[in-house]
């Protein structure tokens, strides 16, 4: 069915090209503006001479909900993009201690006795419990919370005793392990909030518990795949995808949005608009005379940032795994300087990812990329990374030869390119260089987080790490799909609700 209501979604990114192909499929006339030459924001493509890199997300976790918002438009993920199971999933190494995880619960079982003697029979606990634990929480993430009889749900309040708590996710981790390393096998997964597993609330929790559950998948051609497989989706369903086409102001009467105006000075008008910009850098900049001041938003408690290499090899070392995570001597320590947003860790940790054992399409042939991240301080403080990020370089790369199969990797290279969160800030137009967007503590949650639908306005909608459910793959893209089914009953246009997650969960 098709419908006369224009639609006007700021940004290519992950929430943008979802909720683009869902209301596209149900007939609304979509346009998505986009100021870089690609689709996919942090989830681009990065090209450094012949070889692809992710820009960010390098694994998929949930993919039941990726499938589910490809269902919701009438397609099949599985016809556009290869998908494969990783196992194991990833090594993760604490100085001489090594573990290789995987989601068969047994065998990790097992693998967890062998490097931590006792603590086997934690994880079959730990699965167990979370079963239960994420059944009764997941709805809460698939539902709006922009209006405060949201918290009336009766899936909210049956979640109420693991969301209204004080306890953090190490305090649960508490219940289940006795060695502080293999804690961090179970927590580090708050990195992905961009938040220290110390001050992470506990419901996340449930974060590893998807991972050694589910799995995590490889994307042939890496992650950035997803969002070109979805722009596909949405241009066969009559999209309208304008790339190099930046937004300079939103344009509103009353209460509401009635268009863009884009850097070239084009206007573009709509019924309804949906914001798919980081939201700080959004309402700080293209909301005209109605943006905020950026001391105001300052104000909020903003995720950490990371530091990128994205180095192309004239070799492959095979035996170096697909992810590797090296954590800190002194992880806590580390996490805390980051928290502190001042001091970038001399004693980091490193993740690195070396798909092209798995994948030929990522670098030339006997070539390899391998993709560096350190999770480090935001902008906040104005850490002068031009002058620090060349030593900061050599100390990751000198860390990662130690540590790593990649000895002698400096000989190696032969593309490079760098992120700094300054340049996360700058180039990329992420508020401070936070790029896991808003943190999530209790005071940034639910209803508490910027609205799908945005609060004092009657048709502009949030998608995104900075609306509700918050950052990572899976909820940006669930973000979409409650953004796009607001816009929906308000315009009274009917859908089907894809739902493969009933039976897994």
């Amino acid at each position: 069915m098709r419908t006369d209501k224009r639609v006007v979604i700021i940004g290519a990114g992950p929430g943008g090209l979802t909720a683009g192909m869902i209301l596209a499929r149900r007939g609304f006339d979509v346009t998505i503006v986009e100021k870089k030459d690609r689709v996919g924001g942090r989830n681009a493509e990065l090209k450094a001479g012949d070889f692809s890199f992710d820009t960010g997300p390098t694994f998929l976790h949930q993919k039941f909900t990726l499938d589910e918002v490809f269902a919701e438009a009438g397609r099949k993920s599985e016809d556009y993009l290869d998908f494969l199971l990783l196992d194991p999933m990833a090594r993760l190494s604490w100085g001489d201690t090594s573990l290789e995880t995987t989601s068969d619960v047994e065998k990790m079982a097992q693998r967890i006795g062998q490097a931590f003697p006792g603590n086997a029979e934690g994880h079959r606990r730990f699965m167990a419990d979370h079963q239960v634990k994420m059944r009764t929480i997941y709805p809460c993430l698939q539902r709006p919370y922009h209006q405060w009889r949201s918290y009336l749900s009766a899936t909210l309040f049956k979640a109420f005793p693991y969301v209204a708590t004080a306890a953090s996710v190490v305090d649960v981790l508490d219940r289940y392990f006795t060695d502080d390393r293999l804690k961090l096998a179970f927590t580090f997964q708050a990195k992905y909030l961009g938040m220290s597993p110390w001050s992470c609330p506990a419901l996340f929790s449930i974060l590893s518990y998807t991972e050694y559950k589910y799995g995590i998948y490889h994307v042939k051609g890496g992650l950035c795949q997803i969002s070109n497989a979805m722009a596909k989706v949405f241009e066969e369903h009559g999209g309208t995808l304008r790339l190099g086409n930046g937004v300079q102001e939103v344009l509103f009467e009353g209460s509401s949005v009635t268009g863009v105006i884009l850097e070239d000075g084009e206007k573009i008008e709509c019924d309804d608009a949906i914001m798919n910009a980081d939201y700080a850098h959004a309402v700080t900049s293209l909301m005209g005379k109605r943006s905020r001041a950026t001391k105001q938003l300052e104000k909020k408690k903003f995720s950490c940032s990371t530091f990128m290499l994205y180095l192309g090899l004239d070799t492959i070392f095979p035996e170096q795994p697909h992810h590797h995570i090296l954590f800190a001597d002194d992880y806590r320590r580390n996490v805390s300087e980051i928290q502190g947003e001042r001091l970038a860790s001399d004693d980091m940790s490193i993740y690195i990812r070396n798909s092209s054992i798995n994948d030929p399409l990522v670098a030339p042939a006997g070539k390899s990329g391998i993709y560096v991240l350190v999770p480090t301080i935001n902008t906040r403080h104005g850490f002068d990374w031009e002058r620090h990020a060349p030593e900061f370089r050599e100390k990751v790369l000198s860390r990662i030869e130690q540590r790593s199969e990649l000895k002698d990797l400096r000989k190696h290279i032969v593309e490079e390119r760098m992120i700094t969160p300054v340049d996360w800030r700058d180039d990329l137009d992420i508020f401070m260089g936070a790029t896991f967007n808003l943190a999530h503590t209790l005071d940034q949650m639910l209803y508490l987080r910027p609205h799908n639908r945005m609060s004092g306005y009657d048709n502009l909608y949030l998608v995104g790490g900075g609306t509700h459910p918050g950052s990572g793959l899976p909820t940006i893209y669930e973000s979409g799909r409650i953004s796009s089914n607001l816009l929906c009953d308000r315009r009274g246009v009917a859908y089907e609700k894809a739902d493969f997650t009933s039976a897994l969960l």
